[in-house]
């Protein structure tokens, strides 16, 4: 039944009372502050802002289904989730099927904050996540081609107050306790010169009429009780937009479908759990899904709905704890690899880890034991290879993970089944052996890619790269500039050419972090030197990292670069090369 609409303040209001819920088969809030701000300014620009689909909850049925909060105080790294509702049976409730992100939106933007993170911080620091509320600029005016016509931003205090005379920052929530006429005109002329009152007031009036008067907000009601049906209406009003994606559809069923777990809850809570391993990782909900149809043998490990069905969700949420423990075991060890949220750059080449770590189930000895040393050095050559291997986690994912998942459950070995999973992937033209064009590529990888960190531990397996290490340049990079260059003597036409090589991976080396920041930009023979004062132990270095004879000045870089780029090639060749080399 369609309903005519209501102000964007009664709507707030429902919310608040939790009349208006969300219902466990709802998404996350996805948007930016950004679109927030452009949301804000299409309401004052008079743009049409959509109807909403509601869900009618008889008092009877409420006890059946879990219902959550819209988010309000919106922090991305502590507070990024739907905050879950205590049950309330016998009451008559309107659940949100369409339309969670516009009211989410409205919710922040009037009677919230967000946080957001900074750049170039750790996620760690508590300084990268400032808190701002949505301000309007009561005096901005827009130019020509402007087509956002109101300035709205998230704004921290600090910024406001430091906001320059020719500003007028109004936090937008205050609007909702603001009555009109007299009490907005002395709101202004307690904050501007009487000049500017008038273009001001134009502005905050016409915020408050969209708030509080105009009835923007209509709404279509579905009445039935069937959650089924509703499952079916919520996914053909939904699969539609660009923004939901098909693994929120799915999501949404598994909540629908777990009856002793809050699946959103603890799939959530394990994304979250994975992403602070180590150096942090950027998995997603999407990973932990497609890991239950794999690790729970459902299916074709594809997103499709049938995958999705009750029987199969009853699997999926029976085995939910040795999911989770498999998982986390194996992110954890390919932390122990070195691998972090830059340099893994595949996050469903685990999947395979996972799966063997789920069958196998071994205890946390696992990552540190001798006994299991062997089998972490094939696993961590495997995803190697398959990593810097171009193509392999790409198109056809689906059927490869099926494939690798029945290679590894079919194997009765105890260990990892690297010849197996080589000549499976073989077989299905993903042969982790590399052409020796492949190896001239790898040869002349450079600082900045993804994949350099995986080549160089590969290359240098004999690094414990359990503390934090870093890809960094032998001859320092701040020598490289074309002054410095001329200063130390390096001919005119060799420039661009000792610049080009700077990065190249001939000129890249790990270092543990601390080493990293002692060495600095020191020259490589002058820290050899002071690192290794004993030339036997500084020849056991240079060998071990194929560095050869280090030259004591940059003039002699160039030739430095050619011999070490013919070892490097040398050793990639032998450990990557045609032949496919389980350890």
């Amino acid at each position: 039944m369609y309903q005519t609409g209501r102000t964007i303040k009664q709507t707030l209001d429902q919310i608040y009372r939790h009349d208006l819920v969300l219902p466990a088969i709802q998404r996350e809030f996805v948007w930016s502050h950004d679109q927030i701000c452009r949301l804000f300014d299409s309401l004052m620009q008079g743009y049409p802002f959509g109807a909403f689909l509601y869900w009618q909850i008889e008092p009877e049925n409420s006890k059946n289904f879990k219902f959550y909060d819209f988010v309000r105080e919106y922090h991305e790294r502590d507070h990024p989730h739907c905050p879950p509702l205590p049950e309330m049976p016998n009451q008559r409730l309107t659940a949100v099927l369409d339309g969670q992100q516009r009211l989410t939106a409205l919710n922040i933007g009037l009677r919230g904050t967000m946080a957001w993170k900074l750049p170039r911080y750790w996620w760690s620091n508590d300084a990268a996540f400032p808190i701002r509320k949505l301000h309007l600029d009561l005096l901005w005016h827009p130019g020509e081609d402007d087509d956002v016509k109101y300035r709205f931003d998230f704004l921290t205090d600090n910024q406001v107050e430091q906001a320059s005379n020719e500003v007028c920052w109004l936090p937008v929530g205050e609007i909702l306790a603001m009555a009109g006429g007299p009490s907005m005109v002395r709101w202004l002329n307690e904050r501007l010169l009487q000049e500017q009152v008038d273009t001001a007031y134009e502005v905050l009036d016409k915020l408050h009429r969209v708030v509080h008067t105009e009835r923007m907000l209509a709404y279509y009601e579905e009445s039935e009780q069937d959650i089924d049906k509703v499952l079916q209406v919520f996914i053909r009003t939904n699969s539609g937009g660009t923004i939901l994606s098909y693994s929120d559809l799915l999501l949404s069923v598994a909540v629908a479908q777990w009856d002793d777990y809050d699946a959103r809850e603890e799939i959530n809570s394990l994304v979250d759990e994975l992403n602070k391993i180590g150096d942090g990782f950027t998995f997603s909900k999407d990973l932990v899904l497609k890991a239950g149809l794999m690790l729970s043998d459902i299916g074709s490990v594809g997103f499709r709905v049938e995958n999705f069905n009750r029987a199969n969700m009853a699997v999926f949420e029976n085995n939910w704890d040795d999911i989770k423990r498999a998982l986390t075991l194996t992110v954890r060890l390919i932390s122990t690899f070195g691998f972090n949220w830059q340099s893994l750059t595949a996050n469903n080449a685990i999947l395979p880890i996972a799966y063997y770590l789920y069958r196998k189930s071994p205890s946390e000895s696992y990552l540190t034991h001798n006994q299991f040393e062997n089998d972490r050095k094939a696993i961590k050559e495997w995803l190697i290879r398959s990593l810097l291997k171009s193509g392999v986690w790409g198109s056809g994912l689906d059927t490869l993970l099926t494939a690798l998942r029945q290679t590894i459950s079919k194997s009765d070995s105890d260990t990892f089944p690297v010849s197996q999973i080589y000549a499976e992937m073989r077989s299905r033209g993903r042969s982790l052996a590399f052409e020796d064009e492949e190896i001239e590529d790898l040869a002349d990888m450079r600082y900045g890619n993804s994949l350099t960190f995986a080549l160089l531990s590969q290359i240098f397996s004999f690094v414990d790269l359990r503390n934090h290490f870093h890809v960094d340049h032998i001859f320092p990079r701040a020598r490289f500039t074309r002054a410095q260059l001329r200063d130390y003597c390096v001919l005119e036409d060799k420039i661009e050419e000792f610049i080009q090589r700077r990065d190249g991976l001939a000129n890249l080396q790990l270092l543990e972090g601390t080493q990293n920041l002692e060495k600095s930009s020191k020259m490589p023979a002058e820290w050899l030197f002071e690192t290794y004062p004993n030339p036997t132990d500084r020849t056991a270095h240079q060998g071990r990292h194929l560095l050869g004879e280090v030259p004591d000045s940059i003039t002699e870089f160039d030739k430095f670069y050619e011999a070490r780029r013919e070892r490097l090639k040398t050793e990639i060749k032998q450990l990557l090369g045609r032949r496919e080399n389980p350890v």
